[in-house]
């Protein structure tokens, strides 16, 4: 553990009490981050998403499962990939305990990516989850969202120098590097109103850090997420931890 200054129980009141109230402003902000979320205008979906499920084709309508809002989240599971994304499987740890209470409040929470169905349901055996998953027939869905990327689009990337993570998570999932950062992961939100599917809200990259939670809590240890200068980084699927 390295140095780290030592105070009295009075200093780390007072510290912890000018903390708490930037707590505080900081929770008051994301409220108001949260109505503005709910308050973007709602786009009409126009094109014809067709999926694969364990119960046949359905329309991005019929994902809705007779709910009213449809959480989606895009997982990182290509068509070359032997195994799903280490990271969004980290995430899908965090979701699946979730569905129901969603439920609860009329939201129907999926997973959908672009490998093969019955790849899809093997690996989700392996994982123990029991959310509904489905296979993108084409790619269109996860394109028109920005959740997958051409060869030229990624060419300034695999021409520079790849980030040891890269390298590590593309080996994790059976495939190249390029075939691996093809994909990528994002959330997006849908109402269903009158039989028309509007798409009220997309994010990716730290904007999926609340399904996320072991960072928030890593944040509140003494040490934080203690990543900088790891060669490897330490995330790993729940069933490849090591005995401690």
């Amino acid at each position: 553990m390295p140095e780290h200054k030592v105070g009295t129980q009075e200093e780390f009141d007072a510290a912890r009490q000018e903390l708490l109230a930037q707590e505080k402003e900081l929770t008051r902000r994301g409220d108001q981050l949260a109505r503005k979320r709910q308050e973007l205008p709602w786009v009409p979906v126009e094109k014809d998403y067709r999926f694969e499920t364990e119960d046949g084709p359905k329309s991005l309508a019929d994902l809705f499962d007779e709910r009213s809002q449809l959480l989606v989240y895009h997982f990182m599971f290509g068509p070359p990939y032997e195994a799903g994304c280490p990271v969004c499987s980290s995430i899908a740890d965090t979701l699946d305990p979730n569905v129901i209470h969603l439920k609860a409040r009329d939201v129907t929470l999926i997973c959908s990516s672009r490998a093969p169905m019955d790849r899809l349901l093997a690996y989700r055996e392996r994982m123990g989850w029991s959310f509904d998953w489905v296979s993108t027939v084409g790619s269109d869905f996860h394109r028109d969202l920005g959740f997958l990327y051409t060869e030229e689009e990624l060419r300034p990337f695999l021409e520079g120098e790849i980030p040891s993570i890269v390298s590590q998570m593309a080996e994790a999932t059976g495939t190249d590097v390029r075939s691996y950062v093809t994909e990528g992961p994002g959330l997006s939100a849908y109402a269903l109103s009158d039989g028309t599917v509007y798409r009220t809200y997309v994010t990716t990259a730290r904007g999926l850090e609340p399904a996320m939670p072991y960072y928030g809590l890593l944040d509140r240890t003494p040490r934080g997420r203690h990543e900088e200068g790891e060669e490897m980084y330490w995330l790993r699927r729940h069933d490849e931890y090591a005995e401690t």
